[in-house]
């Protein structure tokens, strides 16, 4: 708005001056505001929770000009060093990406009470210096299934992920029940493989790094029958992007659903095959926390995104607007409605709320 606001006021003489000024004057009084950020074991360019959850810094270094400082963990004994230097940096806030650093951020939280911290997908913490980033993924998962069950053209679809956690098993439960919804809603008969939601086990590659392992599981899904497949697994799903693009190559017609970020936007590759994405707006969110933190309004309570919020949200259909069909899209802005009244429950042990 500021830049479209300059361009107007272009013909007008001093005013853009004074426009640049008080910006200027705005992030000069932020920059003794020191935000920090330290991701998990998959980097910050893992066109995931990471890279969105990144982005939202970088948001807050220009709307708000505030001092960022970063550090990036190649595996799980990198988190602790990692906080421990943003507490030498003299980080006001430190945002954690992952369920998987709580314990080190617990640890630095608890060492250090006065410095705020914030941890995406995680709400284990109870510390008045600890605000938990959280969101109902299941919610817009059950839409993606829908999704998924009415577009496919083989009668199965499939999902695996990284590591069994909640953050990533929730994404699956709601996929579950959407497939489950369709097939009520429809009298069909769509097949999920690699989730049993009545007995929490399917397939994970164990970690959030191995692309060939998601390459192979991909194959291994699209070998039996799957012609759409979501991968909760962060880069990992880099395999499954490789895997549809080669069977695809070969005259298949198989899609993905992306998870965390819009993946059409986030990849460079195989983006022509991405069905829609299951998205958390963690870059909205982390720049939220840090302005109030900046203002003086920090406080614990968790951030919950939900689709009525807008905190979580199914992507565009992009490229693959064509292969959804009409009422398979007006059901699922039914269903989105529905979610948000209370007349349909999304439920998943691993729900925040």
């Amino acid at each position: 708005m500021l830049g479209v606001s300059a361009l107007l006021l272009s013909g007008c003489g001093a005013a853009p001056e004074e426009e640049d000024s008080s910006s200027e004057a705005a992030g000069s009084a932020n920059s003794d505001f020191t935000a920090c950020i330290v991701s998990d074991e998959g980097g910050f360019d893992d066109r995931s929770f990471n890279q969105s959850s990144y982005e939202g810094l970088k948001a807050a270094e220009k709307d708000l000009g505030v001092t960022v400082r970063e550090a990036q963990s190649q595996s799980e004994t990198d988190f602790l060093p990692n906080l421990d230097s943003m507490i030498s940096e003299g980080c006001n806030l430190t945002v954690t990406v992952g369920y998987l650093l709580a314990d080190a951020t617990k640890s630095v939280a608890e060492a250090n009470p006065d410095r705020n911290f914030a941890i995406v997908d995680d709400n284990s913490i109870d510390l008045d210096n600890v605000k938990p980033i959280i969101y109902d993924t299941a919610e817009a998962a059950f839409l993606a299934g829908y999704v998924a069950a009415g577009t496919s053209e083989t009668g199965k679809v499939a999902t695996y992920g990284g590591i069994n956690i909640p953050t990533v098993t929730i994404f699956m439960d709601g996929f579950a029940d959407g497939v489950e919804y369709y097939n009520e809603q429809n009298d069909a008969d769509v097949a999920l493989l690699g989730w049993n939601k009545a007995d929490q086990t399917g397939s994970f590659v164990g970690n959030f790094t191995d692309t060939v392992a998601g390459k192979t599981t991909t194959q291994s899904f699209l070998n039996e029958g799957a012609d759409i497949i979501m991968p909760v697994a962060g880069p990992v799903g880099d395999g499954t992007l490789d895997a549809v693009v080669e069977a695809n190559a070969n005259g298949g017609s198989n899609k993905v659903i992306w998870v965390d970020s819009d993946g059409f936007l986030t990849n460079d590759k195989g983006t022509e095959y991405i069905l829609t994405s299951v998205m958390k707006l963690m870059g909205e969110a982390v720049e939220e926390v840090i302005s109030t933190d900046v203002e003086g309004s920090f406080d614990a309570a968790p951030y919950i995104g939900t689709l009525e919020n807008g905190g979580v949200a199914l992507a565009p259909y992009h490229d693959q607007e064509d292969a959804v069909p009409a009422d398979v899209k007006s059901a699922v802005d039914e269903i989105k409605a529905k979610i948000i009244s209370g007349e349909i429950t999304v439920e998943s042990a691993a729900s925040p709320q």
